[in-house]
């Protein structure tokens, strides 16, 4: 599990959003690039490469979940 201390200092690799914890992945709160990154035992793998983009009304549920909608 990653720790509310690490959350909050850790951020999105390329736009340096904000991330929220997504069941195992964390997720870009930036809206152009929707990156979702996975958890692998307990480790944030923040490469670009290997993230994902969530489609957009997943994204928006997401945040709406984390209270993170503008």
């Amino acid at each position: 599990m990653i720790s509310k201390d690490l959350l909050e200092i850790i951020c999105c690799p390329l736009t340096k959003a904000d991330l929220v914890l997504e069941n195992d992945a964390l997720v870009s709160t930036d809206e152009k690039t929707r990156l979702r990154y996975k958890i692998v035992d307990d480790i944030p793998v923040l490469l670009v490469e290997e993230a994902e983009e969530v489609p957009l009304e997943e994204w928006r549920e997401i945040m709406k979940k984390h209270d993170r909608l503008k």
